[in-house]
């Protein structure tokens, strides 16, 4: 967001400095034309730095520089009898009007000025010949900035072609993706959860039948059917991930079933909460799931925190714990906190995952609120929400 806003604050910048070097160049060829002249006044110097001077705001105020260029160019003309170079000012302020749409104000303004040049002299040849040669300079004013423009339209068209035409593989993508979730899960729910069904329904009879006959239960009979009712349960949240991809609740609605799960969590939110776009709200949802889990797994007997900060550009969202990590052994990196890292860069944001100077972990994330310039959002789901970190 804070480098969209640099571009567009250089990119003025670089604007405004070719619009003046457009103003200095053109007041330089008709200035030093008219210094050359032993009848130019100081009125006539003052005339041509005016409408010269106007053309540095030729793209914020066209209209109002046609005015000023035109209204002191004919009164040139009309003081001092120049040559044709002096119309330089009124040509570009006709270009420059036609190139923003205003045809027939530039048109206008063009025949004002030709009429001023007429007046100086009418009915020599001299006069007449200089006339044509501005007429044929203004029209070619107007239709070049009549092309510019159309021009200027095109490269917009095109350009808006190419974004909904990367719009369109974006969707077409996440549709294939999404596909592809749903053959994997349906793939794993017709192999892997028949089989591990059966070998749990197998170690349960098995466990059944010795404790019937009083016979002492075998550990590593007891372990697979232990192993096997865990697989069961991660393949079942791993299904349901494959399924969806959205969230199905809120923060607040996480933390609330970690407390019924047993974890002391709280949840703080400063700022004006409000809708966020779905890639962020999505990324906050997974980012607070994924550390509660780890909280709940690791943590031991803590106390967890959990702070929502709505800024202006950017949410907040930080998981504190009090529990068992230590600055001296940090953790290797797992699926999760690799995919919360995925998430939060995708969206041009930063993350801080790493135990606290005083014992306990802490998970800190910023996401920006705005488009997606300084880093393409990304609507899918990079890694499962609850696996160990």
């Amino acid at each position: 967001m804070g480098g969209l806003r640099a571009k567009k604050v250089t990119d003025r910048t670089r604007e405004r400095i070719i619009d003046a070097t457009l103003a200095v160049v053109v007041g330089a060829l008709t200035l030093g034309v008219a210094a050359a002249d032993p009848d130019t006044t100081a009125l006539d110097v003052v005339l041509l730095a005016v409408a010269c001077a106007a053309l540095a705001r030729y793209r914020t105020a066209p209209r109002a520089v046609l005015a000023v260029a035109t209204a002191a160019g004919t009164a040139h003309v009309l003081h001092a009898h120049p040559g044709p170079l002096a119309a330089l000012p009124v040509l570009g302020a006709v270009h420059t009007a036609a190139r923003a749409g205003h045809r027939g104000l530039a048109a206008g303004a063009g025949a004002v000025f030709l009429a001023g040049c007429v007046a100086t002299g009418p009915g020599t040849h001299a006069v007449l010949e200089r006339t044509a040669l501005l007429t044929g300079w203004f029209l070619c004013a107007v239709v070049t900035g009549l092309a510019d423009r159309n021009w200027q339209a095109y490269l917009r068209q095109t350009e808006q072609r190419a974004l909904e035409a990367e719009r369109t593989r974006e969707e077409a993508a996440l549709r294939r993706a999404g596909e592809e979730r749903l053959r994997i899960a349906r793939e794993l729910h017709d192999s892997l959860t028949h089989s591990i069904s059966i070998v749990k329904l197998q170690a349960g009879v098995a466990v059944h039948l010795a404790r019937k006959r009083g016979d002492e239960v075998p550990a590593p009979l007891l372990a697979i059917q232990e192993a096997s009712g865990e697989a069961m349960r991660e393949l079942r949240a791993t299904l349901e991930v494959l399924r969806t991809d959205e969230p199905s609740g809120t923060p607040a609605l996480l933390v609330e079933r970690a407390r019924a799960a047993g974890l002391a969590a709280a949840l703080t939110v400063t700022g004006r909460e409000r809708p966020l776009r779905a890639p962020v709200d999505r990324a906050a949802y997974r980012i607070v799931q994924e550390a509660l889990t780890n909280a709940a797994r690791h943590a031991g007997p803590a106390q967890v925190s959990v702070h929502l900060a709505y800024h202006d550009d950017r949410l907040t969202v930080r998981v504190e714990d009090d529990g068992l990590a230590d600055p001296d052994r940090p953790p290797v990196p797992g699926t999760g906190l690799t995919g919360m890292r995925e998430r939060v860069m995708a969206l041009g944001g930063t993350l801080e995952a790493a135990p606290r100077p005083g014992g306990g972990f802490r998970v800190h994330a910023e996401l920006p609120l705005g488009g997606a310039e300084a880093g393409a959002p990304d609507d899918r789901d990079p890694a499962p929400a609850e696996v160990p970190r």
